[in-house]
């Protein structure tokens, strides 16, 4: 496995810190509670040692001849027999003189002068014989032939208890250590391991960029397959964007060319006799060129903005725009224009480019029209935004309505205009993924259906 540069910000630099943290944190908590419950059950083993030497020592006192008590046999534990061991027993009694362990040498255990009732156990901190600090417990024993109490009892050093928890703690810190940096190790792998498919992506990145490869080919894990599709999904979406800009550009020279050989005949073609009608066909000519312009630039436009999420454009607003803009330029037509537009209908693409086919639609429906032109929206079942254009005009007969979909294509020449309004309209449309339809109008004339996507979707 080839390890990679650990840098401060990188991802993998990230993963490392905050799972050693974790782990830190952790053993950290887990070793404070391992450490308390040792001490906690060494505790307690040492208090019930010192209660069983207790016993131990209640069990073999009794009085001599005289009354006073005595040991029938010595107690097990030989640390009693060593001077200063850490291991100490006494009795005594009010007025009596003391009997203590050898292991207490001359001295005597201070404890405080509190009553203890027969069968209780009192736990005391005193000094031993050499200052040190002695856990104590004490109960009072009545022995037969004497009425007074005895009070007897055991003490042990703290640090015999110190040494073992020390001892405990050392060694539990070592293994936390040691597990700690097994873990962080074991995290080292596991992150390499984890970001091994952002490697191969990156490396499959530089394979599409240095051109050796079209498309993400590797599989990847189920997390970051999704990226890969979206990558694979773009890149289509360019090569498709670069082929109709090829076609586009094709089509745009084209025009450019047969029309500008036309102008070039007529310039040459023009002098004084025939000035008049060479000039009026030069103009047309040159309106059909910027009409050809127009339309491949809007193309451009809407294939550029198609997909591209947040570009939305209400249609009320547009609508109300054209339709007073429509009735200015047919003014002497004195059309009716009704619009019948929701203020929630929202198209997903740009105005401009929705400006264009409402704007060759409605200016179509008022050169046909006699008195009336009709402008409504709904959202059909699919989804769509559906914008219909109607007219009271003399309509198209179902078998010619294919025909004047067709770029250039006019029916009627005393109308003026190039042929390319609906052929513009149908090919915004589709680049947006939508469509337009003719039928048969209420109003008798011409319906042109145009179906948009719909920000509301």
């Amino acid at each position: 496995m080839r390890w990679a540069t650990i840098q401060t910000g990188s991802l993998r630099f990230r993963l490392l810190v905050g799972a050693a943290v974790w782990i830190a944190l952790a053993l950290a908590v887990a070793g404070f509670i391992l450490a308390s419950l040792f001490g906690d059950h060494v505790r307690q083993r040492f208090e019930a040692e010192l209660a069983n030497h207790l016993e131990q020592l209640a069990a073999a006192l009794e009085p001599d001849a005289d009354g006073r008590p005595t040991l029938r046999q010595p107690l097990s534990d030989p640390r009693f027999r060593r001077p200063l061991s850490g291991l100490y027993w006494q009795v005594g009694g009010a007025g009596d003189s003391f009997l203590r362990s050898r292991s207490l040498w001359d001295g005597v255990l201070a404890l405080p002068a509190d009553e203890v009732a027969d069968g209780e156990i009192h736990h005391h901190v005193v000094a031993g014989p050499a200052g040190q600090p002695l856990t104590v417990l004490e109960r009072s024993v009545v022995l037969p032939e004497r009425p007074d109490p005895y009070r007897i009892a055991v003490g042990a050093d703290h640090e015999e208890l110190a040494q073992v928890t020390r001892a405990f703690n050392l060694t539990l810190t070592l293994s936390l250590g040691v597990l700690a940096a097994t873990l962080i190790l074991a995290a080292l792998v596991q992150v390499e391991v984890g970001l091994k498919p952002l490697s191969r992506l990156r490396f499959e990145l530089t394979e599409v960029r240095a051109g050796r490869k079209k498309r993400f080919a590797e599989a990847m894990p189920t997390e970051i397959q999704p990226l890969v599709e979206d990558l694979n999904a773009l890149l289509a979406h360019a090569d498709e964007i670069i082929g109709r800009g090829r076609l586009q550009a094709g089509n745009l020279a084209h025009a450019l060319k047969t029309n500008l050989a036309v102008l070039a005949n007529e310039a040459g073609a023009l002098d004084e006799r025939n000035a008049r009608a060479v000039g009026a066909g030069i103009v047309h000519r040159v309106n059909i060129l910027c009409r050809h312009v127009d339309h491949h630039m809007a193309r451009a436009r809407a294939a550029a903005a198609r997909g591209v999420p947040g570009i939305s454009t209400p249609v009320a607003g547009c609508v109300s725009a054209l339709v007073r803009v429509m009735g200015k330029l047919h003014a002497a037509a004195m059309l009716e224009i009704a619009i019948d537009v929701a203020p929630e209908h929202v198209f997903a693409g740009e105005r401009e480019d929705l400006d264009e086919m409402l704007g060759n639609l409605v200016d179509n429906a008022c050169k046909w029209a006699r008195h009336r032109v009709a402008v409504a929206s709904r959202i059909d079942a699919q989804g769509l935004l559906s914008i219909t254009v109607d007219d009271d005009g003399p309509g198209l007969p179902e078998g010619r309505r294919d025909i004047v979909l067709s770029p250039g294509v006019r029916l009627d020449e005393s109308v003026p205009g190039s042929g390319l309004g609906l052929a513009v309209v149908r090919d915004l449309a589709r680049l947006y993924g939508g469509d337009i339809r003719l039928a048969d109008s209420p109003l008798g004339g011409l319906r042109v259906e145009l179906r948009l996507p719909s920000a509301e979707d």
